[in-house]
């Protein structure tokens, strides 16, 4: 029986590792969740081009090190190309259906790679829908003050997708696209901007408005229950 448990969180870059370091984990370790981001690695290199070959490569090698811990990722769903399920996502779907998809997908990778390591009880796959900007759209008035635009101009762009995680996969219609023809320079600051918006609306409110994200976090609080 523990009173808490532990959380490493394989994330896709710099923007996600320092969103989970000051606003999530903050939040869950207020719960007894403790996590700890790090950024998909490669020789030389850290973050960008995410392929399951390296991603697979960091979740072996944290359910080895130790067996304590649960393992999870944080990559946007936007730009991905070498991802298990891709070839095989129906035309028409819902952001619930893209998530339940690749989500089931990587599990049944993963278990197959490291089912030595109860990867199906210690590995929790992620992907966000359709990018970590997506969550900045959870509260328009502090998206459009932030940014020094009407607040009309967001909420149309949330009423017009549904939700903030339905905002698309487009070029030219993605959250970060959108994000940067809303700024003077035209390129949105996710490190900076990005995060104190994120820091503004805070985690329950961008639980109320993204369901998936929402049940990435309800699967680490069933944990607490389970592990009581």
């Amino acid at each position: 029986m523990n009173s808490y448990i532990n959380v490493i969180a394989i994330v896709e870059g710099k923007t996600e590792q320092v969103f989970v370091e000051q606003i999530l984990a903050p939040w869950l370790a207020e719960r007894m969740i403790f996590m700890t981001a790090t950024q998909v690695s490669k020789p030389g290199q850290k973050g960008g081009d995410v392929r399951f070959s390296r991603v697979s490569r960091d979740i072996g090698l944290h359910l080895k090190q130790r067996t304590d811990t649960y393992v999870t990722t944080l990559v946007d769903y936007y730009g991905v190309t070498e991802w298990p399920g891709m070839d095989s996502l129906p035309a028409q779907r819902a952001p619930a259906q893209i998530a339940e998809h690749l989500n089931t997908a990587v599990m049944n990778e993963v278990n197959n790679l490291f089912a030595e390591q109860q990867s199906a009880r210690r590995f929790i796959p992620f992907i966000a829908l359709h990018e970590f900007e997506a969550l900045l759209f959870s509260d328009s008035s502090i998206l459009a003050e932030e940014l020094g635009i009407p607040v009309a101009n967001v909420e149309a762009v949330v009423a017009e997708c549904g939700e903030p995680e339905a905002i698309n996969n487009g070029r030219e219609t993605a959250p970060s696209k959108r994000l940067n023809r809303w700024t003077q320079e035209g390129k949105f600051g996710k490190t900076t901007q990005g995060i104190a918006i994120a820091k503004r609306i805070g985690i329950t409110r961008m639980r109320e408005q993204c369901p998936l994200f929402n049940a990435w976090i309800a699967r680490f609080e069933a944990l607490m229950v389970e592990s009581a």
